[in-house]
């Protein structure tokens, strides 16, 4: 009698899970994904520092653009690369100075970085600042815009460059100037080598890794989503 009450109401029933066919890996397959899988982690530890921290120049350049940021041994590779081309000027880039700016006197990177190639023997009428204006994101690309900018107004006529950057920040430099100067200019990069880790053995060191990882995401970041980087 309360089957049939229950068929009249016409109750559904309640399923929480059923039954279905699928597809897996196998044993061997499993071992041909993990082993896939680590060969490919193997070359990408192995091959994104060269990747990032790219060498690129141009024989002919005559004129070597200088992230002002770098370090001074970064300054002292760059003077030396200087010395041993065939460049007409060296010319700083860099954004405002956050911190000490009272107490060195310069307000960005780019007059500290002029002055100390000045400091380094490198002959005044041979470097040019060209200072980055103050901007909250995008400091790259707005080095590069202001480079451009000032390339309008100059007299200094410009057919390629190699422009120095700091090790793994090389690539994303390197891609922001071309976006803004080719085809009319023509760039080269040149990355200065490291002092804070080995780039062979960059994963056994805390800032290594802290530098790989931040700029392999800033670098994809500014290829793929927003090249303002």
């Amino acid at each position: 009698m309360q089957r049939r009450y229950r068929q009249s109401l016409k109750i559904p029933k309640l399923r929480l899970i059923k039954r279905q066919q699928i597809w897996t890996l196998t044993a061997q397959g499993w071992l041909i994904f993990l082993a896939t899988t680590a060969y490919l982690m193997f070359l990408t530890i192995t091959h994104i520092h060269p990747f990032l921290a790219v060498n690129s120049p141009i024989k002919t350049a005559d004129i070597l653009v200088v992230e002002g940021w770098v370090p001074d041994y970064g300054i002292q590779q760059a003077l030396n690369e200087f010395n041993s081309g065939s460049y007409r000027l060296i010319i700083t880039t860099g954004s405002t100075i956050d911190i000490g700016s009272y107490l060195i006197g310069y307000k960005n990177f780019a007059e500290v970085s002029a002055a100390t190639f000045k400091k380094l023997g490198l002959a005044s009428d041979k470097v040019i600042t060209v200072p980055t204006p103050s901007v909250i994101k995008d400091r790259s690309y707005a080095s590069a815009a202001e480079f451009r900018r000032w390339l309008s107004t100059s007299d200094v006529k410009i057919q390629s460059i190699n422009l120095l950057s700091w090790d793994v920040h090389s690539r994303r430099s390197w891609l922001l100037f071309k976006k803004i100067l080719a085809p009319k200019i023509k760039v080269g990069i040149i990355a200065a080598k490291s002092n804070n880790y080995k780039p062979s053995k960059w994963w056994v060191s805390s800032e290594g890794v802290r530098t790989i990882m931040s700029e392999t995401i800033a670098y994809i970041y500014a290829r793929f989503l927003n090249w303002k980087a």
